[in-house]
């Protein structure tokens, strides 16, 4: 079956992101856990892996909200040619069954970053919020049920 998910790059701070949405979230890492640059087999041509680089995250799958969403992550070191650069082109938008579940999250996810729009009722019917963690990363609420 087809699905979608949310792919994060950190600049070597991925571990304490993932650990920090598994405190949010709960559940289980997928496939074994995290992942470390180290668990990669050496590559014909390519050059030695950087020791700073060795127990970064190389990849890591968190299964949220029931499993209906799967939040993944890596370190993108620079050491091997990435440039992480946040910026306020993307969110994450959260669809909780309930008023008290979006509240729990918001409250989580905002505490330590900034909150962009309080919880709220809208116009369009949901209870509606967002912010933005203290990794930099962007959240949307959104609650159908009603009051």
């Amino acid at each position: 079956m087809a699905d979608v998910n949310i792919y994060l790059n950190f600049p070597g701070n991925a571990e304490e992101a993932l650990h920090f949405y598994h405190s949010v979230f709960g559940g289980d890492f997928a496939g074994g856990g995290i992942m470390r640059f180290s668990d990669m087999p050496p590559q014909e041509g390519m050059p030695p892996l950087p020791e700073r680089c060795r127990n970064m995250v190389m990849h890591a799958s968190l299964p949220i909200l029931g499993g209906v969403f799967t939040l993944m992550a890596s370190d993108a070191p620079e050491e091997m040619g990435f440039h992480v650069q946040f910026g306020n082109h993307a969110y994450i938008n959260l669809s909780p069954d309930t008023r008290e579940e979006t509240r729990r999250l918001f409250n989580a996810l905002s505490e330590g970053g900034q909150i962009e729009q309080e919880l709220q009722d809208m116009f369009w019917g949901d209870y509606y919020g967002a912010c933005v963690d203290k990794f930099g990363v962007r959240w949307m609420f959104n609650c159908a049920e009603k009051a």
